[in-house]
């Protein structure tokens, strides 16, 4: 379970950074942040958090407006996301 914890917590640093950075559009940065509250919710359990914070990146990942470097991101986090066990 440590090592789910430490996977979740990276994965809010990524969303924390894809958030702060200015180069990303704002529709994208503001995804970015309602997904990190999803995962900072303790009300549901941790594998459902994962879930349907896949399901709300997963609306965003084909934004045409997306720059190269911030799909990277968005991949490496749904990969890390994929993880975690529904548990």
């Amino acid at each position: 379970m440590a090592n789910a914890d430490k996977t979740m917590e990276n994965c809010i640093l990524m969303l924390q950074h894809i958030q702060e950075d200015s180069s990303i559009p704002r529709n994208i940065r503001r995804v970015a942040d309602e997904t990190r509250a999803m995962l900072l919710n303790n009300n549901k359990a941790m594998g459902l958090r994962a879930a349907e914070a896949i399901s709300k990146i997963d609306e965003i990942s084909n934004d045409p407006n997306m720059p190269i470097h911030a799909r990277t991101r968005i991949w490496e986090l749904v990969s890390q996301l994929e993880t975690i066990p529904l548990d």
